[in-house]
């Protein structure tokens, strides 16, 4: 009798085991985790004076301006604290008041969140003057007045005068206009080069995570079409853009032009390490009538929260990387409602993303059961394939898997049927890749030991550093790595062996698949390692449930023997396989007798 490779009772005893040791390991460093956070002092909130004025030192900042000219103006309102400098009139400083960043020295989200501090945006309107000489509004110096909620900015140019007036809006807005008089007078342009040089702020703690989400995100065809870009140059030179954003892993910086960028260009550059992430250059022209610029902008702020992005209604929702067609269609109307739904009841991240993985199950477990009952008839003829093969122990390769087939085919056994449960997997592992590391509702959630389930946890440090591991080792992952191990221990039993010399050990290639997740998830977020933990233990128990309470291998092997006594309809997947192998058998005795003839 074929002995049975699966899991037995004393391996289910070690699985519980495992199991116990493991949710153990995790309550004792929640427990840890929360005593930690007792001890917390409270963070001190700096208050910020609304429509101030204030004066700064313009050291190090332009060369031609002396020191203590240059001044800053600030407006506020409970979203956006936003600061503009005279020196170019721009925008100088933005934070936004709800939301928290990432400290790398104290491991904790509890810096003020700054997408712009430090001079790391700077941007301004291009032009020549008569004489040729390039003149660029960031080098000039404003003089700010306050009035509510705007701040006006004034610059004079060889008596011409150039406003830039900025109006602090609800929802993460700030309108700009630019208004000029006399600048006909200066210059014969038609069109101004409006130019923004950005650097990447590190908020978050996943570094290599945060800078792969960071890039150029674009509109055009009146809104209508979108695009993005991650790589080293963008080139958008015959569309004009609604607006250009730089997308980062949970927040966007976005200039939206009333009548569009055009003849856009960028580039962008990794940073290694720091305090930034990449460096953005982004150039593209604004129209000029009769060369005066007046032309109104709109800046935006903004966290990437979906309802919110949706409700600008100019396809902001686009930004939000949640996958392509069926992929992102799954994320928004499906994992997103159900984590809502779930998380409304009041439970906490760890266990929303728990209860998901249970719903996702039991969606699955009709493909599931299949899947398995066809495992378990492939091992209930096991012992014909093993005697098959033992006959033509010598015979050509072909013959043996035209043997086998035909054994399959007598037994009503469907091969591509077992494909079917990975199929369907694919897809939902490809959005949930998507949805967990952006979906800002589970930002700063901890669970257990991960104090965010958005970036990885590490509570192991390690001394040095392992290529592509990093210097840690998620726990989440680690305890993936080994249920993704204990189920493929029971499910490669059945697995039948190449037969062919030279081709390669299945067996051994899904053992090694499982040690490569654990790099893959080793530095991803720790919600897609909890999740994929609890269904991967969850696929067990159901295997365990099936093969010890559901499935009776004597029924399945009654229902065998019923199946070779029915005449046999051949589906078109088996014809065409057995046509292809009886062409392959063919040309190789074609192949072996002109040898012989030679």
């Amino acid at each position: 009798m074929q002995q049975n490779k699966g899991i037995d009772k004393s391996q289910m005893i070690s699985f519980a085991v495992l199991c116990l040791v493991l949710f153990g390991f995790m309550f004792y460093f929640q427990n840890k985790q929360s005593k930690e956070e007792q001890v917390k002092a409270q963070e001190q909130k700096t208050e910020q004076v609304k429509n101030a004025v204030k004066q700064t030192q313009a050291s190090n900042i332009n060369p031609n301006v002396t020191s203590g000219a240059i001044q800053t103006a600030s407006l506020s309102n409970k979203e956006l604290n936003v600061e503009f400098s005279s020196l170019g009139g721009q925008v100088s400083k933005v934070q936004l008041s709800e939301y928290k960043a990432y400290d790398h020295k104290t491991d904790k989200a509890d810096l003020p969140l700054y997408l712009i501090d430090k001079k790391n945006s700077n941007y301004g309107f291009q032009f020549k003057d008569k004489t040729g000489k390039v003149i660029n509004t960031k080098d000039l110096v404003f003089t700010p007045a306050v009035n509510g909620n705007a701040v006006t900015m004034t610059a004079t140019y060889n008596n011409a005068v150039i406003q830039f007036i900025y109006t602090l809006l609800p929802k993460y807005t700030l309108d700009f206009k630019v208004r000029t008089k006399g600048l006909a007078a200066v210059t014969s342009d038609n069109k101004a080069d409006f130019i923004w040089d950005y650097s990447v702020r590190n908020l978050e703690k996943g570094r290599a995570q945060e800078q792969s989400h960071s890039e150029f995100s674009y509109a055009f065809n009146n809104y209508k079409d979108y695009d993005y870009d991650g790589r080293t140059e963008m080139s958008e030179e015959k569309e004009t853009l609604n607006w250009i954003g730089v997308k980062q892993q949970f927040f966007s910086s976005v200039i939206e032009a009333k009548n569009g960028f055009t003849q856009s260009k960028g580039n962008q550059e990794a940073i290694e390490e720091g305090e930034y992430l990449k460096k953005l250059n982004f150039e593209g022209f604004v129209q000029m009538t009769g060369s005066e610029l007046n032309q109104d902008f709109t800046w935006y702020f903004m966290p990437l929260d979906l309802p919110l992005l949706k409700s600008y209604d100019k396809n902001f929702d686009e930004i939000l990387p949640l996958g392509w067609s069926f992929i992102g269609w799954m994320n928004r109307y499906f994992f997103m409602w159900l984590y809502s739904v779930i998380a409304g009841w009041g439970l906490s991240a760890g266990w929303v993303i728990f209860l998901m993985t249970i719903i996702v199950k039991l969606i699955l477990s009709p493909i599931m059961y299949k899947q398995h009952k066809l495992s378990a008839m492939m091992k209930v003829i096991r012992p014909e394939i093993d005697e098959v093969n033992a006959k033509l122990k010598d015979a050509d390769p072909m013959k043996k898997q035209q043997a086998t087939m035909e054994i399959y085919r007598k037994a009503g056994v469907n091969q591509m049927a077992g494909c079917l449960p990975a199929l369907v997997q694919i897809p939902i592992f490809y959005a949930l890749f998507r949805f967990f590391p952006n979906y800002i509702d589970l930002r700063g959630q901890g669970f257990w030991f991960a104090k965010d389930l958005t970036a990885y946890d590490d509570l192991i440090k390690l001394p040095f550093k392992i290529p592509f591991l990093g210097d840690h080792l998620s726990v989440f992952a680690l305890a993936c790595t080994i249920v993704i191990l204990i189920y493929t221990v029971m499910t490669s039993g059945n697995m039948q062996q190449p037969q062919q010399e030279g081709m390669p050990n299945m067996k051994v290639l899904m053992y090694i698949f499982p040690i490569t997740f654990l790099f893959f998830l080793n530095t991803s977020a720790s919600g897609l390692s909890w999740y994929y933990f609890v269904s991967n233990a969850i696929n067990i128990l159901i295997i365990l449930v099936i093969k010890y309470v559901i499935l009776d291998e004597k029924k399945i092997h009654a229902q065998i023997q019923a199946n070779k006594e029915k005449p046999k309809s051949e589906g078109k997947f088996q014809k065409k396989m057995r046509e292809m192998m009886e062409k392959a058998q063919n040309q190789q005795q074609i192949q072996e007798q002109q040898k012989k003839k030679k």
